[in-house]
């Protein structure tokens, strides 16, 4: 024991003497090029490391010039980001604002002119991609937004007045650890690594994928049925070179498929249960439900991921901590991939039954503005025009029908937030045209366009191997990461810069209240009209109904202040604001639509001096801050 406390005050000297220096400080795995393996964090009862693998599609240490014909990991995201802070100091902050699952910090950066005025002074708008794991072309747009903001700035015109008069808060990657797993390995977990017993066996993570022939890359395994058996697949009549599988409703199947790996579990599954499992798109605090298994009547609505409760997981929380501490937000943009959509709320109801008419055409025009500058196949909500995109369930043959989604983001963005808040999805799996001109955009459409587009690089051909339980089986299949789920690095900047340029589009049109004009008149001898007129300039209103209906926001409100000393004493006080008599002086007036002029109307009395200075305050939580000193009458000094 003496021993002990000995050691123990030798740290704590140590750590006074010298703390700015940590005794251990943390190595991330991706860090470490020495090391073989990949280790995760967190209990689990499958295996916790995974083999490093440097994909050639994927920038692991900066160059000199950021571009984006490869995706980039966090460390080099963030490289660009400390530059960018250091660079463009007069417009930019860059600060933690969370940490992950594994303890990661989750960085932000603020673009504003900070000459012009604090960022929560002004409208904003708020864009954040690497959500999930593996969808990491959404992070990919925030990078080339932020890039696109900083470099324009003093050149262009519109970007220019967007930085001077509003705020931009650009978060490139909420999910450090699940995104760094990814690209550092072969593993394809769907979002946050926090173990998840994902097929309710009572064990955590015990079935995750392998890269059983060591390529780096998890494919898929086919197996030709035995005499005897039904398989679940059979070769696309679609495709004479027998590369395509499609599910055999009928029971029928010729073929198994799977993903890459053993059934570590023995339970007839393959890698059902990987690292991870939790969906930070489903713990949002808007419509949530128990996880899958969690509901104790067996008769109510769960949702697969939703986590233990909203917020559960730190990722999603840091954003809605820092939405509901920022209500100055008008516009967000949370991205993911690969429908390629313009993904809005409702997500659990039609729009039109529980959106504000308002509102909701406001959102329809940016459906419109989205689909004409990215040329998505698809814009509008989930329930309905997500869900029902196709008219036939391919697996069942069932007619689709609207479903729902709990703990989504775009709904808290809306019905929780108040905001137009989209949960865009970019990327199409190579589906780039309709080439059979059957309505859907499916893997024959990608496999026709990598042939004739891609050299035929997104996808394997089918190679025999020997499955360690499985015996004879192939391999092969579309590229799970850079065909399936991101596209090939060519066509990175192509997709990140017409999404990103949507971005741009919506926060060009944030509200913005200006004033017009403050005109003094002289009543009488002692008193004074102060008539203060502004205008949202801004294309969208200060805020919606929906934003009302929750009360994220405030009126828009005018406020006429004096120093203290000369409102104070009652009837003797030096000067009196007769109107408005509310109590606070303060004349409340509602939302300021696009294009409307307000006007506030105070009246100002006088004793015993010939005038003061006085200060203007518009106050809108949404459309910014403005104020200005004036001169009522004549002031001594």
């Amino acid at each position: 024991m003496k021993h002990f406390f000995t050691l123990t005050g030798l740290i704590l000297c140590i750590s006074i003497s010298a703390q700015v220096r940590q005794l251990n400080p943390v190595t991330w795995p991706e860090s470490d090029d020495d090391t073989t393996y990949y280790h995760v964090k967190g209990y689990r009862h499958g295996v916790s490391f995974t083999r490093q693998f440097k994909h050639a599609e994927v920038q692991y240490e900066p160059s000199k010039q950021l571009t984006f014909d490869q995706y980039h990991t966090a460390d080099v995201m963030y490289y660009w980001y400390k530059l960018w802070a250091e660079k463009y100091s007069d417009i930019v902050d860059l600060y933690e604002v969370g940490t992950s699952f594994e303890g990661r910090p989750i960085l932000q950066m603020t673009i504003t002119n900070k000459e012009t005025g604090k960022d929560t002074d002004k409208p904003a708008a708020f864009f954040e991609g690497g959500r999930h794991s593996g969808e990491i072309t959404g992070s990919e747009s925030v990078l080339w937004l932020t890039q696109h903001l900083l470099e324009n700035y003093g050149s262009d015109p519109a970007i220019t007045k967007l930085i001077d008069t509003k705020a931009i808060y650009l978060r490139p990657q909420n999910n450090p650890d699940g995104g760094n797993l990814y690209l550092h390995t072969a593993q394809r977990n769907r979002s946050t690594v926090r173990p998840h017993d994902n097929d309710r066996d009572g064990l955590l993570d015990e079935d995750d994928e392998e890269d059983l022939d060591g390529d780096g890359i998890i494919y898929q395994i086919r197996r030709k049925a035995k005499e005897g058996e039904k398989g679940t697949h059979k070769l696309d009549p679609r495709d004479p070179s027998g590369r395509l599988m499609t599910y055999a409703r009928d029971g029928d199947g010729d073929w198994f498929v799977y993903t890459e790996g053993i059934d570590n579990d023995g339970d007839g599954s393959f890698n059902e249960d990987g690292i991870g499992g939790l969906d930070l798109h489903r713990n949002y605090p808007e419509n949530w439900r128990p996880d899958t298994g969690e509901d104790a009547t067996g008769r109510g609505y769960t949702q697969r991921g939703a986590g233990a409760y909203p917020t559960s997981e730190p990722e999603s929380r840091s954003i809605v901590m820092w939405m509901l501490t920022h209500p100055n937000i008008s516009v967000a943009n949370s991205m993911d991939t690969r429908v390629p959509m313009h993904l809005r709320a409702p997500s659990t109801s039609k729009s039109t039954d529980r959106m504000y008419p308002e509102d909701l055409a406001l959102y329809e025009r940016y459906d419109s503005i989205g689909l004409s500058i990215t040329n998505y196949p698809w814009a509008g909500d989930v329930y309905e025009t997500y869900a029902t995109r196709y008219k036939v369930n391919r697996y069942t043959g069932d007619p689709l029908k609207p479903s729902p989604l709990f703990g989504h983001g775009p709904d808290f963005g809306y019905f929780y937030y108040g905001s137009i808040w989209y949960g865009d999805e970019l990327w199409n799996n190579g589906a780039m045209k309709d080439y059979n001109n059957d309505g859907i955009y499916d893997d024959y459409d990608g496999l026709r366009w990598d042939d004739e587009e891609n050299d035929g690089n997104g996808f394997r051909e089918w190679e025999p191997f020997n499955h360690p339980t499985l015996g004879e089986v192939e391999i092969g299949g579309f590229h799970p990461k850079f065909f399936g789920q991101n596209g090939p690095p060519w066509q990175l900047e192509n997709w990140a810069k017409k999404q990103a340029l949507f971005n741009l589009a919506m926060a060009l049109e944030l509200p913005q209240l200006e004033l017009d004009e403050v005109k003094v008149d002289k009543k009488n001898r002692n008193t004074y009209t102060v008539k203060v007129s502004f205008t949202n300039t801004g294309l969208l209103p200060t805020a919606l109904l929906q934003a009302q209906l929750v009360k994220i926001v405030r009126e828009d409100r005018v406020q006429l202040q004096f120093k203290g000393e000369l409102t104070k004493g009652g009837d003797d006080a030096k000067v009196t604001v007769a109107s408005p008599t509310l109590a606070d002086k303060t004349i409340y007036l509602d939302r300021t639509l696009p294009g409307e002029t307000k006007t506030a109307t105070f009246e100002v009395k006088f004793k015993d001096i010939k005038g003061a200075k006085a200060t203007v305050k518009i106050l809108s939580t949404r459309g910014g801050y403005i104020q200005k000193e004036i001169t009522i009458g004549e002031p001594e000094n």
